[in-house]
Parts: structure tokens; C-alpha cells; sequence
């Protein structure tokens, strides 16, 4: 070998060593700068320090979480924080398939539960806006078997307690009812109160002991709606809030069909996931889409069948989604109804929607608390300092059963996604705490 070709071949492996020195560098000086673990896929990323986040604070993030999956209280997760419109943290958690020990990934499918509600929520407005509908329609103008809905009054001497409680019926509903007479409702039910669940339909009450009716499995829109109709509604519609998890909602999403002409699924495809790049939510996942479904490790939960195809579209519970495509969705509210040059609302319609409409109703319901209110199917952070919820004063969004939270915060200019597959309330409001903690000015 000659001088010439050792001299080429020491060149060789130092200019080899330098390119690996310099990726190492990189890499090292990524996660110093605290970019995303995981980059987004549509939305610009940045170090947080460049929307006067920190870097540290997001970090804690990290550790909170794997402090939970490691004590066993959640399997993973997905988190992601954007702020003016940069995504800032975007990390992984845990494992989607705790059998195969499958790590999770970034754009894992969680199901929704209720937080599929703000979406039929903008799905609303776009109506609204269009002028197509608007809230004080009553819901018998485009279903006519609502037009005699009854409300349930107890009569007996368990009135007033049962009605301080929620009305909420006993196990054994079906011969414990206490006595009761049907009256007619006093205003008619509207959109207005299935959107901010003053309805009283299906609502935790005894109008559904008086009259119980079930979904099957060949039920659509269209004829479970139907029969929701013959139930009495819990009290007089507007003067209580009481959630309808399961029902309220889907009522809207009938009269979406009835005045669109097509299906809740196809609308929301057309008029929101399509225009949002929400590419991997859906009612019935493809089968190409199957695989990347976070598997439950939760037996209370497979009982209930989530998950499973079918032809009904709950607009209350329905949706299987990515932590990705709900950052859109609330960073397209965040920007006043655009996102990706597509319009889905006016600044005008998003504001009606986060704006409280249900006056103190409920910040003294159940699942309310002082400083918040309601607006078309978000809950609004009135007084951040009363909510005590770390959010700034305007927040709105909304959660799910399973886990999954989103909100979006136009006092900060902020949008956080979290995705949990196993309720846990505490793991929520840590990461509420630690993102505003995070949060320079």
C-alpha cells in the first residue's frame, strides 16, 4: 500500500468520524432546544423557547407521564402542546399493546368516546352559520315526533330529594320509580338545549326508567332517533344542566342528515376531516388502519364493545382518532374557524360556540365547577383562578372516557391534545398544571 492510499484511507475515516461527531452534535442540540420527539406531520415545530415556552417545563411532561404508566395507572399515552401555531412538544408514552409490549406510537388510534361532541358541535355551527338551522329551532321542526314530548314530575315525598340529586334513578329502576304524572313541557325542546345538554333527554333522570328504550345493532340515525322521541325528558328543557352522554347529541347529528341530504359520516368527512387533513378519524376504520388502534388493557371497557363497525355514527361517542388529527381540530378553532387555507367557520360562529349559554346553570351541575360554563358542547373557562384548571380565561374543549382531552386556550395562544386510553382524572390535570407551568409569558 502506498503513502498515497493510507493517506486516503486516514481521510476516509476521519471525515466518516466527523459526519457521525456532527449528527451526534445535532441530535444532542435537538434535544437541548426541546423540539418535538415526534415531528408533525402538517404543522410547523420549533424549540419552545421560541414562543416563550421552556424547553424544561415541557419535559416534565415526559416524566409525569412515565411516572404513571410505570405505577401502572395508565398503559401510554400520546401528548402534544402547540403554541402560535408552532408545535412544541409532541411525545409518545408507554405501550399501545400491553400483551405484545408494542411501544406506543405518535400517531396511535384512540377512541374518543365524548370527546367526539365538539365535533358534532362544529358540525352544528357550520349549519347554523349557513342559516340552514339555528339554536332556538325546536328539534320537532325537522323531527315531528318530538312535537309531544312529555317531562316526568315526581309526586311523591321523594321529590325533592330526587330532584337536589339529579334525579338520578335507582339501580333497580324499572319497580323503584317513585310516583310520578307526565306534564307537558313548558317551552319546546330546541338545538340550543341538546348543544349545552339543558335538554333533559336521556339525561341521568327517570324519564328513560319511565320509558326505556334500547339501540340494536341494525339501529341508524334515523330510526333510534325516532324512538329517543318517546321518552320523557327529565325536567323542564332550559332550567337544569344535566349531561346526556349517550343521547342528546346524536340528535343533532339526525337533523345535520335531514337538512344536508346525506349522512353524519359523510359530512363530517366533506366538511371538516377532509379540509383538517384529519386522515385517520373515523367512525369504522379502514382495515389498513386497524393495526395502529391502541389495543385496551381494560376488560370494562371490551365489554362494551368500542371499536366494533357499525352503521349508527354517535355523534356523542362514535369517533376513533389520532393525537394529530385533534390538534388540528383545535388549532383550527384556535384560529377563529381556518386552518390549511380552508375556512370550516367564522370567527363569529367559533365564538358563539365557546361563549357560556347556559348562564350559572352549569357551574353548579355536576360536572361543573365554579369559574366555568358551557357553550355548544365545550365547557368555557370563565375565571381561571375559580376553575382552578391552569387554563387561561376563554378555554374551551372537551374530553372523553377513555382519556382523551383537548382544548384550546386563545388567551395563551395555546393548543394541548391529550390522548389517554384508561381514565385518569389525576394524569389530566397534572399535565394541565405542567403545560402552564411551562409557559414564559
Amino acid at each position: 500500500m502506498t503513502h498515497l492510499q493510507r493517506t486516503h484511507i486516514l481521510n476516509s475515516y476521519a471525515i466518516g468520524y466527523t459526519a457521525a461527531l456532527i449528527i451526534c452534535v445535532l441530535f444532542v442540540a435537538s434535544s437541548a432546544f426541546g423540539t418535538p420527539e415526534h415531528k408533525p406531520s402538517e404543522m410547523p415545530s420549533a424549540k419552545p423557547e421560541s414562543v416563550d415556552m421552556t424547553t424544561e417545563g415541557l419535559r416534565r411532561i415526559d416524566s409525569a407521564i412515565q411516572e404513571h404508566v410505570t405505577a401502572g395507572h395508565i398503559q401510554g399515552a400520546v401528548t402534544v402542546v402547540a403554541r402560535r401555531g408552532i408545535v412544541v412538544h409532541f411525545s409518545s408514552h408507554g405501550q399501545m399493546d400491553v400483551r405484545k409490549k408494542r411501544a406506543m406510537e405518535h400517531d396511535a388510534i384512540y377512541r374518543m368516546a365524548s370527546s367526539s361532541k365538539a365535533v358534532l358541535g362544529v358540525a352544528a355551527m357550520i349549519l347554523i352559520e349557513e342559516g340552514k338551522m339555528q339554536p332556538n329551532d325546536p328539534v320537532s321542526k325537522y323531527i315531528p315526533a318530538f312535537a309531544n314530548v312529555k317531562v316526568v314530575e315526581l309526586i311523591d315525598a321523594n321529590y325533592k330529594e330526587a330532584k337536589s340529586a339529579s334525579a338520578k334513578p335507582k339501580k333497580k329502576f324499572k319497580t323503584d320509580v317513585p310516583k310520578y304524572r307526565l306534564v307537558p313541557t313548558e317551552i319546546p325542546v330546541t338545538i340550543h338545549h341538546l348543544l349545552t345538554h339543558t335538554s333533559g333527554l336521556m339525561s341521568g333522570g327517570y324519564g328513560h326508567a319511565v320509558n326505556p328504550v334500547k339501540r340494536t345493532a341494525e339501529d341508524t340515525l334515523a330510526t333510534y332517533v325516532t324512538k329517543i322521541a318517546r321518552v320523557p325528558l327529565d325536567f323542564q328543557p332550559g332550567t337544569r344542566w344535566s349531561y346526556s352522554p349517550r343521547t342528546g347529541l346524536d340528535v343533532v347529528a339526525r337533523i345535520i342528515e335531514i337538512i344536508s341530504g346525506t349522512s353524519y359520516d359523510r359530512f363530517l368527512r366533506e366538511r371538516i376531516f377532509d379540509p383538517l387533513k384529519m386522515n385517520s378519524t373515523f367512525f369504522n376504520l379502514p382495515e389498513t388502519l386497524e393495526t395502529k388502534r391502541v389495543v385496551l388493557n381494560a376488560d370494562w371497557a371490551k365489554a362494551k364493545g368500542w371499536g366494533r363497525r357499525t352503521n349508527y355514527y354517535s355523534a356523542s361517542g362514535g369517533l376513533s382518532s389520532t393525537a394529530e388529527d385533534f390538534l388540528h381540530f383545535q388549532q383550527m378553532l384556535l384560529n377563529g374557524g381556518v386552518l390549511f387555507g380552508h375556512r370550516i367557520l367564522s370567527p363569529d360562529s367559533v365564538a358563539m360556540m365557546r361563549k357560556n349559554q347556559v348562564r350559572e346553570l352549569y357551574s353548579v351541575g355536576k360536572k361543573g365547577k365554579k369559574g366555568t360554563g358551557f357553550g355548544y358542547t365545550v365547557a368555557v373557562t370563565l375565571e381561571p383562578e375559580e376553575a382552578g384548571n391552569h387554563r387561561g380565561k376563554g378555554s374551551f374543549g372537551w374530553g372523553g372516557a377513555f382519556g382523551t382531552m383537548s382544548w384550546s386556550d386563545p388567551e395563551n395562544e395555546l393548543v394541548v391534545v391529550i390522548m389517554l386510553q384508561q381514565p385518569h382524572g389525576y394524569t389530566l390535570r397534572e399535565i394541565e398544571k405542567l403545560v402552564s407551568q411551562a409557559i414564559i409569558k
